[in-house]
């Protein structure tokens, strides 16, 4: 088992940033690869970021590239999202989420988090 916490969610004003910290127990931390995922209400979880477990491997959706940086310290068992030059658009609860690859679809993951909260306002 791996447990996720996620912490540095909040309200921000379009064009802010924020960085969000998951932070995991249980099972080594360095064997799993990491994801970020969002779910606005009314809509599919989404992917957003996934880092492989050395860091050397990262994948970003589209509307997030050039915006967003996942990164992780393995030492700290910790994953971070750093959010900048936020959007409206980006209000969502934030997931992270543990997998054995890098991965971008959700099925693929087998440990979640319980969100934190991402509002943009404009």
């Amino acid at each position: 088992q791996v447990q996720l916490v996620e912490s540095g969610g909040g309200l921000v004003q379009a064009g802010g940033s924020l960085r969000l910290s998951c932070a995991a127990s249980g099972r080594t931390f360095s064997n799993y690869a990491m994801g970020w995922f969002r779910q606005a209400p009314g809509k599919e979880r989404e992917f957003v970021a996934a880092i492989s477990w050395s860091g050397g491997n990262t994948y970003y959706a589209d509307s997030v590239k050039g915006r967003f940086t996942i990164s992780r310290d393995n030492a700290k068992n910790t994953v971070y999202l750093q959010m900048n030059s936020l959007k409206p658009e980006d209000t969502a609860v934030y997931y992270c989420a543990a997998a054995l690859r890098l991965e971008i679809v959700s099925y693929e993951y087998d440990y979640w988090g319980q969100g934190t909260q991402v509002t943009v306002s404009s």
